[in-house]
């Protein structure tokens, strides 16, 4: 067992329409069944026998969980608000900020809650997020224990600010923290709860915010405390114009030549966004393994442009999807997010240049590659039992041809998700707490905020 939860049985999804197996072939299987024990998958394939509980999947597509690579969820309780709803990066930083600075324990807790519901409902089975800021007491802890809750396998990252307004910064100087403090609660959180064993529901990362919030001092020592505990890096790195111009006045180089300078490549290495990569920057993550976060809905909403997914994919580069923040995006709705990206590269460079299917497995296989599991992304015997069946027989895939075709016609919303072969949304409802109550306390706390 793992983290305390129970022993689980046997459950067998009986009959899929198609089972997208997101293996190396791509293998697509018709009327397939999907046997899972103790958290993992035992056997696809027809005619399957269980003395255990049976799933009917008639009329179902069935795929691997899906995987977030990139979330702040505590903006969760900061959707659409008046005076960042038009405004760019910075601006949208600067109108945020002073907000989040009233928030708490409870508030980081509840908008985890929220938000990596909204995920489970859209297929998500994992999920990062990048907590950086942690006024009036609130610890990282706060998110783990609702990722428990809720029943998501979780990469929580320690993320971090140390340079405030008053040091040429952008946040407020009451959101930054001391490096030292910092270094010492990341490996506080590491040692409590990270988890490198297969199978394992939390995995810690270390996530300085971003170049422009946090000192070269503190991301060389970030990546040398991560790769000394083993974990893995994450950041924000080339967002949009104006991190572009930060970086070349602040520091003399490119965010990616900033990065390759203080250890901030590798295959333990992830960035969010990466819009502004140019042909050599995205050479070097190829070349040294470095993986990417592509955030196309809040890309679009905050006007920082396409990233060059298509050119990244084709150098090697490993790319998953996350849904970013609430707070620009405004939503937390993954399998929508790969909808977007197929979209966005097709206007970019052509309808034939990313299908459905390439977009869901950049969703799928593509985001536990980012996140360094081997151990989840794919329908296979040995992987962990973490499946999404998507009802592919109601209004939104009728007059469809090919069903499997998810991102062009199909739900947005699963109709059963399990994770460790636990059910988490069973008949398009969260059944793994009660959400209902989470979202009246949401909308309280977003209250007190606005007043």
């Amino acid at each position: 067992m793992r983290d305390g939860a129970r022993a689980m049985g046997e459950i067998l999804i009986r009959g899929a329409e198609t089972v997208l197996t997101m293996d190396n072939a791509g293998t697509e299987l018709a009327g397939a069944d999907i046997l899972l024990r103790d958290g993992a998958i035992v056997a696809v394939g027809t005619g399957l026998k269980t003395t255990g509980e049976v799933v009917l999947a008639q009329g179902c597509v069935v795929t691997p969980g899906l995987v977030n690579t990139h979330h702040h969820l505590y903006q969760t309780l900061t959707r659409a608000v008046p005076g960042g709803q038009d405004a760019l990066l910075f601006g949208w930083l600067k109108t945020l900020y002073p907000i989040w600075a009233r928030m708490g324990p409870e508030e980081m807790f509840v908008s985890a809650q929220v938000g990596l519901a909204e995920l489970a409902l859209s297929g998500c089975t994992t999920s990062s997020d990048h907590l950086y800021l942690y006024p009036n007491g609130a610890r990282l802890d706060d998110t783990i224990a609702a990722a428990r809750e809720v029943g998501l396998r979780f990469h929580p990252t320690r993320g971090s600010m140390s340079i405030g307004e008053s040091a040429g910064g952008l946040p407020p100087d009451s959101l930054v923290e001391r490096e030292a403090a910092i270094l010492d609660d990341t490996i506080r959180v590491i040692d409590a709860f990270h988890d490198a064993r297969a199978g394992a529901m939390v995995r810690v990362g270390v996530a300085p915010c971003s170049p422009f919030s946090v000192s070269r001092e503190l991301m060389r020592d970030a990546a040398l405390l991560a790769r000394d505990k083993g974990v893995m890096l994450h950041t924000h790195l080339a967002e949009n114009d104006e991190d572009i111009a930060y970086s070349e006045a602040q520091f003399g180089m490119r965010p990616g030549q900033y990065a390759e300078e203080l250890g901030w490549t590798g295959a333990d290495v992830w960035h969010a966004h990466a819009v502004k990569l140019d042909a050599a920057e995205i050479a070097l993550f190829a070349r040294s393994g470095t993986g990417v976060a592509h955030c196309p809905c809040s890309n679009c909403r905050l006007g920082s442009g396409i990233a060059p997914v298509r050119a990244m994919r084709d150098a090697g580069v490993k790319v998953g999807l996350g849904v970013d923040g609430s707070a620009s995006n405004d939503a937390g709705n993954l399998v929508a997010e790969a909808r977007m990206a197929m979209l966005l590269q097709r206007v970019a460079h052509g309808a034939d240049k990313m299908s459905a299917r390439e977009a869901l497995r950049i969703a799928t296989r593509g985001g536990a590659e980012v996140l360094g599991r081997d151990d989840i992304g794919q329908i296979a015997p040995g992987k962990r039992a973490d499946l999404a069946i998507w009802d592919v027989s109601g209004l939104e895939s009728a007059g469809s041809w090919d069903k499997a075709a998810l991102l062009l016609a199909g739900p947005t919303r699963v109709r059963d998700l399990f994770v460790e072969g636990r059910p988490v949304v069973r008949d398009g409802q969260v059944v793994s707490f009660d959400l209902g109550r989470a979202v009246a306390r949401q909308d309280v706390l977003a209250r007190a905020l606005i007043g």
